[in-house]
């Protein structure tokens, strides 16, 4: 058996890893979501998934560790998680009636063969115009505050995209069909792992069943 670790403490990703049937454990890695010096949208995306596989890495004995990072980007701007209330309908409000991209970088470290691969997915986003008191209601969800670029597609937000091209589930938070490849290129079956828990501590003992 090979033990999986999601270096992620998000709840879609590791509810998108569950579809596709992975048997996997969580840890968070850690690593602040911050730009830094970096302006490339796929570089940075590629940068911090890199930075979280490998904070994870130092935290567990796992074989093999994925880890990823979801960026907005409008006009070459980065959209981050919105801090406030102020913050996330001004996000909304530059992506109303607009195409916006999202990318989302992955990293696999395979430490059986000393291997790591890593893969940046790219979807374009279009969105309807959004009215003032539809943005308001979505706002005082709530849903808007964990989320890059301030909404969920598999949410609420859902009534606000018009079409998508490319990945879908990029813009939840995780491409399966790439990440799916990069496993098989590893020699990683789906149906193999250590079975589903959510952990922090890196002296855990073992994983629970689902």
């Amino acid at each position: 058996m090979v033990r999986i670790v999601l270096a992620s403490a998000s709840p879609r990703r590791a509810e998108l890893l569950r579809q596709i049937g992975l048997a996997f454990e969580t840890l968070e890695s850690s690593v602040p979501e911050e730009p830094g010096d970096e302006t490339d949208p796929a570089m940075l995306a590629e940068k911090l998934a890199l930075l979280k596989a490998q904070a994870a890495a130092g935290k567990c004995s796992a074989e093999v560790i994925i880890a990823a990072d979801t960026i907005v980007s409008a006009d070459g701007k980065l959209l981050d998680k919105p801090r406030d209330v102020r913050e996330a309908a001004a996000m909304l409000r530059s992506l109303s009636g607009r195409r916006h991209e999202v990318l989302t970088g992955v990293a696999v470290i395979d430490r059986r063969g000393g291997r790591l691969l890593t893969h940046v997915e790219k979807t374009a986003v279009y969105m309807r115009v959004i009215p003032d008191d539809e943005l308001d209601w979505y706002v005082q969800s709530g849903e808007p505050f964990d989320k890059a670029g301030g909404y969920g597609i598999q949410g609420r937000a859902a009534v606000f995209v018009e079409r998508v091209e490319g990945c879908y589930f990029n813009v939840v938070g995780l491409p399966l069909s790439a990440l799916w490849r990069m496993l098989h290129r590893l020699g990683v079956e789906p149906w193999e792992g250590a079975g589903f828990v959510d952990f922090t501590a890196p002296d855990h003992q073992g994983p629970a069943s689902a």
